[in-house]
Order: structure tokens, then sequence, then C-alpha cells
């Protein structure tokens, strides 16, 4: 019983796991700094780390499926990803 996994599969679970990894190394940090200065500089680290995993993440997902699809459906699903970082950065401004 040898259950293959794809590699582009392997390396986005291991990019999540890593990034929720520092979600929880960030948030048990942000408990013994006590400081709410300190704590905004951590949860703003937090924000660079988030779009860059999603993008990486996407792009092996990409690299994976490139070959299973047209340009067209490449262009929607990249015109998706930017509207979230777009929402993402125009929230952030808000604030």
């Amino acid at each position: 019983m040898f259950i293959f996994i794809e590699k582009a599969i392997v390396a986005m679970a291991v990019l999540r796991l890593i990034s929720g990894s520092i979600e929880v190394f960030a948030a048990l940090l942000i408990l013994k700094l006590n400081d709410i200065k300190k704590t905004l500089i951590v949860n703003s680290s937090l924000a660079l780390i988030g779009p860059i995993i999603l993008i990486v993440t996407t792009t092996i997902g990409f690299l994976g499926i490139s070959d299973k699809m047209n340009v067209t459906k490449f262009l929607w699903i990249f015109g998706g990803v930017a509207c979230i970082l777009y929402g993402v950065k125009s929230n952030e401004q808000l604030n």
C-alpha cells in the first residue's frame, strides 16, 4: 500500500505548517512580551509573512497544474489572488 503524494502538495503543506508554527510562536511571544508597543511590532511582522506564504503556495500550486490548465484560467486565478492582496493592503491602511 504505497500512497503517492505529489511534490507540489507536500511543499504547499510544509509551507502552511511553517506558517502556522510562526503564527503560534508569535502568539506565545506576544503573551510573553506583555507590552503593547512590542506586540504591535510582532503583529506587524506577521502581516508580511501571510501574503508571502500565500503567493509562494499559490505559485507552487500553479506549477503543479500548469500542464493541465489553459492561460485564461491562470489569468482568472492570478486576478483573484491580486484582489485578495489588494483587499488586505487596503484594509491595513484604514486602521
